[in-house]
């Protein structure tokens, strides 16, 4: 909290138990959950954003954790960035982990949480493209009790929180394969990403899932790039691909995530796409090339 917190809030409650929280937020539907305040507190203090009512997270340990259920990590949404950037939860998800050390600096990624990433929706949010490669689902608790949502489906605004709902838990498959995240950013040092990659292996179903973030309002799945890489690699050898195939597969991905712009309705030529538009383009095919290399190295 800051000193104009109590400015924009006329009540504040802190929950021990999601059922508490839940309880909050339906008895005051104007409330909005708190985690970790990095980007809400901003708001508030900007002055874009004054809720009638907070209802604090932090009191909540069972958010603040995960567990193992039926070859998925059930990851609590309180988890902050610092937590899930250690070596242990590392060897679980290595991209979300690569994820959280790079969201900003150590006072941010001590405070913010994946639950509190996932609700702001920044474009720039390190852990939604790998959210978005990793299909996770999302656990969301509410006065009916619980139910999941795909978190592409809640990115997309195809499906909406209710009153009274808060995300509880993210459900991420636990692929035990190589698994990468990338990003560019404006300066050297962490700081938010002009672009983002994330790439896991699934070789299970013998798949390469790839998501590309902070370019557009959410991260974008290039599906044809994915399933024709997917089809180049020895899923039973040592799954190497020569230089070429990777090179092909970043220009192929930056192409369906950027694409040139339409050719006029008289037949002439395309315009060509602008100069900060194809440096863009560039970098989301040098980022999907190395993570592509990366994860078959």
């Amino acid at each position: 909290m800051t000193t104009h917190a109590t400015q924009a809030a006329q009540a504040v409650t802190l929950p021990a138990s999601l059922e508490e929280a839940v309880a909050a937020l339906t008895a005051m539907p104007a409330a909005v959950p708190v985690a970790g305040g990095t980007d809400l507190m901003a708001a508030v203090n900007s002055g874009h954003l004054r809720p009638a009512g907070l209802v604090g997270l932090g009191r909540i340990s069972e958010i603040r954790g995960w567990q193992y259920q039926d070859g998925h990590a059930l990851l609590g949404a309180g988890l902050t960035h610092a937590r899930m950037g250690r070596p242990d939860f590392a060897a679980l998800i290595p991209a979300l982990a690569a994820a959280s050390r790079a969201a900003g600096p150590p006072q941010i990624r001590n405070a913010g949480t994946l639950g509190g990433n996932i609700v702001t929706a920044a474009p720039t949010g390190d852990s939604l493209p790998v959210l978005a490669a990793l299909e996770a689902t999302l656990v969301v608790a509410g006065p009916g009790g619980q139910r999941d949502i795909p978190v592409s489906h809640l990115l997309a605004g195809r499906a909406m929180l209710e009153p009274g709902e808060l995300i509880a838990f993210v459900r991420a498959p636990l692929l035990h394969a190589p698994q990468v995240f990338f990003k560019a950013t404006g300066r050297t040092g962490p700081g938010r990403a002009t672009a983002s990659v994330a790439l896991v292996l699934d070789p299970a179903r013998r798949a390469v899932r790839c998501a590309v973030g902070a370019i557009a309002q959410m991260p974008l799945r290039p599906l044809e790039a994915e399933a024709w890489i997917a089809s180049l690699v020895d899923w039973d050898g040592e799954r190497r691909l020569a230089p070429e195939a990777c090179e092909a597969f970043g220009e192929y991905v930056a192409a369906a995530c950027i694409p040139d712009p339409p050719r006029p309705d008289d037949g002439g030529e395309a315009p060509a796409l602008a100069p900060g538009v194809l440096h863009l383009r560039r970098t989301v095919a040098a980022l999907a090339r190395r993570a592509l290399g990366r994860a078959l190295s």
